[in-house]
């Protein structure tokens, strides 16, 4: 009766009578430890293709199919990304830059193009506005700003007065954004024409692919970490925020357009490359 319910053979049942766990059954055992701990680690945003790849810098030998029937036996599904509104405001006389962006994401080296966005933080005590500029060459988020409005001086400028201090501008370098008024504003573009070696470039009208890069990382951030708490005020969410994307994102977090390299593994192969070169 018990091996018709577990749709097992009769003689496999008595074969793990007589011989006890297999190896191999307990090396998954080992594993699933590991898996349990690094999903937990992750904000349960790994699926079986980064969970792999962080096994194996541990020093595991494991395929990723092996680590999905670990993971669905287990119970273990990464959370999913769904939509979320956007704060684009185009309404506005300001001039628009052209889209010299294009959608081409892949860049050659550090500070070629960087990208940007603002979206919306939910706390208890009011909305917050997330500002970031990310590298499109390792991914890594170099400027971000929290604020309560959503005025340039609170968004846009600060974001880039960190993210020229992260990685000075020293070549030809194209600045991507959507058409918000926070982009296209006197304020900000009076910054930005300082830069002698800049140009700017804007998202087409509506269409937010221009800008998938910056939108990702939206998606990723609300999946793994602010759908999954509330927040009580505009402080617990800044300093949430900051250990989020300066200790995981940007040093531990395994990146799928990095080949399930974290941001740090992916620099140090880089100058490594250009050493050897």
């Amino acid at each position: 009766m018990m091996c018709k319910v577990f749709k097992i053979s009769k003689s496999g049942y008595y074969h793990w009578l007589q011989n006890g766990e297999s190896n191999r059954w307990n090396e998954n055992q080992k594993l699933l430890v590991e898996i349990k701990r690094i999903f937990q680690d992750s904000g349960q945003s790994y699926g079986s293709p980064r969970m792999t790849e962080e096994l194996r810098s541990l020093g595991y030998t494991v395929s990723r199919p092996r680590t999905a029937r670990i993971m669905t036996a287990a119970g273990l599904q990464a959370k999913r990304k769904r939509k979320f509104k956007a704060t684009t405001d185009s309404r506005h006389k300001y001039p628009i830059a052209p889209n010299l962006l294009n959608q081409d994401f892949s860049v050659a080296a550090p500070a070629k193009v960087w990208v940007s966005d603002i979206t919306y933080i939910r706390t208890n005590k009011g909305w917050m506005y997330l500002t970031v500029i990310i590298d499109l060459f390792d991914r890594k988020v170099i400027g971000w700003a929290m604020s309560k409005g959503l005025s340039a001086e609170e968004t846009s400028i600060p974001a880039w007065r960190m993210a020229v201090k992260n990685r000075p501008i020293t070549n030809e370098l194209i600045f991507h954004s959507d058409r918000g008024v926070q982009y296209a504003c006197n304020a900000f573009t009076n910054l930005l024409e300082r830069e002698k070696l800049l140009s700017r470039s804007m998202s087409r009208k509506g269409n937010c692919w221009d800008n998938a890069v910056a939108e990702s990382f939206f998606k990723t951030i609300k999946v793994e970490l602010v759908y999954q708490r509330s927040f009580l005020d505009q402080e617990q969410a800044k300093l949430t925020l900051f250990r989020w994307i300066e200790t995981w994102y940007n040093k531990r977090r395994r990146h799928s357009a990095l080949g399930y390299k974290t941001i740090i593994e992916f620099e140090q192969l880089n100058n490594n490359q250009r050493i050897a070169a």
